[in-house]
């Protein structure tokens, strides 16, 4: 496995790839991120993984000071899964003043988006970057971060990218919790409530199974319950899949998302429903 930091060199170490999968990461690994490196290889002779922590997504009372960077340690998680390791520094992806930006689609201003103003036009304006640098073939993203996804697809699909986007399935602990670098901000307490959140997403999983169709009730009732446990809920949401617009009751493949915080710690969760017929 080799480690660059410097794109001419990322350039000419790829120059004669001819099928590479890119798994785009800001770093402090976890099982979700070596999945996804496990799934790239299925999809790429060389294998790219990306560290880095960018600015750009981040708001100014926002982690980016403290978002643990452990470079030393995911290089390792790394060996035998990826080929090669892109870590550049901020002066290296933005040499100077980021001037020019993607403009996301107009649902980058809901959900997430109405939490962390400016962070889905940060996410994309780098992964544009990263892909313009690495130019992959197939590039993986997480489906726990699942309106980033949606975005990042329909980026890649109206400006023409020559590059398949495909979406891993969330990992989870053996509790149900979804992985994230932000669980280790967690204290002992908070770490078994955060099972909670997955939890109180099954539970309006099962009921639409069971055949609810009042959305906005259910996710009314989501809050509450989260709230009672206190947690500062952002929103519970149960939208279409293909649009992430709030749900029709003639919808068949659904959403439910999430974004709370427990304590300091802000958690991302959903999870998918199909209905039959």
């Amino acid at each position: 496995m080799q480690l660059i930091n410097n794109i001419v060199e990322l350039r000419a170490r790829l120059s004669s790839e001819r099928s590479i999968a890119f798994v785009p990461t800001m770093g402090n690994l976890h099982e979700g991120h070596l999945n996804l490196t496990r799934l790239a290889r299925e999809h790429g002779r060389c294998v790219v993984a990306s560290i880095f922590v960018n600015p750009l997504q981040f708001g100014p009372n926002e982690d980016f000071d403290r978002y643990p960077r452990t470079l030393e340690a995911d290089c390792a998680k790394l060996q035998g899964l990826a080929d090669v390791v892109f870590a550049p520094s901020v002066n290296e992806m933005y040499p100077e003043q980021q001037t020019v930006f993607v403009e996301p689609p107009p649902i980058a201003n809901e959900l997430d988006g109405a939490s962390r103003p400016g962070h889905f036009r940060g996410m994309a304006t780098v992964v544009l970057k990263l892909l313009n640098i690495v130019q992959p073939h197939t590039a993986l993203f997480g489906k726990k971060d699942y309106q980033q996804l949606h975005i990042i697809r329909r980026m890649v699909g109206q400006l023409n990218l020559p590059v398949e986007i495909v979406g891993g399935e969330t990992v989870r602990a053996a509790d149900g919790l979804a992985l994230s670098s932000r669980n280790q901000y967690l204290n002992q307490a908070e770490r078994s409530e955060a099972v909670s959140l997955s939890r109180t997403l099954q539970g309006v999983r099962q009921a639409i199974l069971q055949g609810e169709r009042d959305f906005e009730r259910l996710q009314q009732q989501a809050v509450e319950a989260l709230t009672a446990r206190g947690w500062a809920v952002d929103y519970v949401a149960v939208r279409n899949q293909s649009d992430l617009l709030p749900a029709s009751t003639m919808g068949r493949e659904l959403v439910i998302l999430a974004a709370a915080k427990l304590g300091k710690t802000r958690l991302l969760d959903n999870i998918e429903v199909r209905l039959a017929g």
